[in-house]
This record gives C-alpha cells, structure tokens and sequence, in this order.
C-alpha cells in the first residue's frame, strides 16, 4: 500500500492506494465514524486479484478538505468529490464501493453519473429511495434512524462522543471493529474540528433533488443485525435499480461488515466484478 494526496478545487483528500497501476481501478468510500483504514482487508484483497485500488479519506475526514459549514456537506458536493478525485486520478470509468454514507454517496454518483461507473457495489445501506419509503411506511425504520436527528444537535453531540475518553463513540462500534483500528479512528476523529466536520454529513439538510433509478450493475450487501438499516429498507432497494442486481444478507453480522466480515465481503465483491468485466 502507498500514501496519495490527491489535490482537487475542493481541496486535498489522503487516501490509501495498492495495485498495479494499469490495472481496473476500483474507488472505496467509507462511512462514519470510519476512515479510509475500513477498507485495508478490501484494498488488499482487491490488489491481489490486480484491481488498482484507491480508499481516500473522505471530505470532512481529510485535514485539507474540511470545510466548516453543514451547508458543504451537501450529497451534491460529495458526489463532486468522487468525480474530482476520479478525474485526478486519470480514471474515466471505474468500480464504486461504499459503505455507510459512503454508500449513501455511492447510490447518488451512480445515479448522477451512471457513464462513468463500471459496477456499483454498496455495502450496508439501501438506495436513498427504499430508505425513503421505509422511514415513511415501516415503524422499525422509523425507530432505527431516530439518532440522526439527535446528531444534528450541535455542539452537544460532540461533546457527548468524546467524553469520558470517548466511550460512547466507541460503543458505536459495538465490540465488531477491531479494537486498533477503533483506536485509529477515535484519534483522527478527536483532533480539533474532525467530529464536527464528520457530523456535518447528518447536519447538511435534504437533497436538493430526488434520487433516480440506478443503471449499472448493482450488488448490495446488507446484514441482519445491523442496528441502523433494517428489513423493509434493504429488501425495497431492489426495485430501484433497473441493471443487473444482486442482493446478499448477511446473516448474524452487524453494520460493520467490511471488518467483521471481510472474506465474505471480499469474495462476494470480487465476484461482482469479474461477472460485469466487459460492462
């Protein structure tokens, strides 16, 4: 693996990249409260199968590109983000791989740019669509998103995640995340204003337009036990994509598939690509 800084209008994102250079290139996008480190079971994998692989630390997370305002965290500049470091990086078209709002940011490029993704894969969370829908129809779903909108709570979120050595951040992961890579996490997130800059993805507002259908050949991994997206969300995505789909659920593991299920999530991602090589 070898360190990048890649320089965009936006700003300049760290990112983590392994594999040869000429070979398919696949972009990883991970979640909150995470970093690029998520996806080291995945990079190298995917490296080994001679995918040139790219995980950067999204906006926010990023020291260089860490905006102060919600208002810059809106999923439209998230989405620039992907394109600007696609472009940087001389990649015309190229394989999406999210997790969390990674995913979330995942869905949103490939609807809005849909001749530049290959294949889609999202890990854990639903088309922005069918999570929609559930929120309205589905009291579970209701129930699992109701801390986004404690999250907002400014700077009394903040506050509470890092007390007490930032126990209850730490809880977030619930024992399924490494415990290094736990600790990783917390020190990049307490460093001055990375928390706030994380949460300002849950502060940014609602979409300026509605999200489409997707058109490019899809796997979506979703988990049982996961605590933030439930049944009705994962099952309901399938009827927004109008490409080749795929579903896999996972049994017994939690939101946190990419660290406590990497082998199965390798396997199932490599499978993917390999299906769709001439798409």
């Amino acid at each position: 693996m070898t360190e990048l800084n890649i320089s965009t209008t936006a700003g300049v994102f760290d990112a983590t990249a392994a594999g040869p250079a000429e070979g398919r290139p696949v972009l990883l996008l991970h979640g909150f409260p995470q970093t690029r480190l998520a996806w080291d079971r995945q990079i190298t994998a995917l490296a080994a199968h001679g995918y040139r692989v790219v995980a950067p630390d999204q906006r926010g997370y990023s020291p260089g590109a860490r905006p102060e305002r919600p208002d810059d965290y809106r999923i439209s500049l998230l989405v620039d983000d992907v394109l600007a470091i696609t472009e940087e990086l001389g990649w015309t078209t190229f394989d999406l791989v999210g997790h969390d709002w990674g995913g979330a940011v995942a869905w949103w490029t490939a609807d809005a740019h849909p001749g530049r993704i290959r294949t889609l894969t999202v890990v854990s969370t639903p088309h922005p669509g069918a999570l929609a829908d559930a929120l309205r129809t589905d009291e579970d779903q209701r129930a699992r998103s109701h801390y986004m909108l404690d999250w907002r709570e400014t700077p009394k979120t903040e506050n509470d995640m890092l007390a007490d050595g930032a126990d209850s951040l730490r809880a977030l992961y619930a024992g399924k995340v490494p415990q290094a890579s736990a600790d990783a996490y917390i020190r990049q997130l307490s460093q001055p204003g990375a928390l706030t800059a994380a949460l300002n993805w849950y502060r940014s507002g609602r979409p300026r337009h509605a999200i489409g259908t997707i058109d490019v050949p899809t796997l979506y991994i979703w988990s049982t036990d996961d605590a933030a997206f439930g049944p009705a969300a994962a099952q309901g995505t399938e009827q927004w994509v109008n490409a080749p789909y795929r579903f896999e659920a996972l049994r017994g593991i939690s939101h946190w598939i990419p660290e406590e299920a990497p082998e199965t999530l390798n396997r199932l991602l490599i499978e993917h690509l390999q299906t769709h090589e001439e798409h």
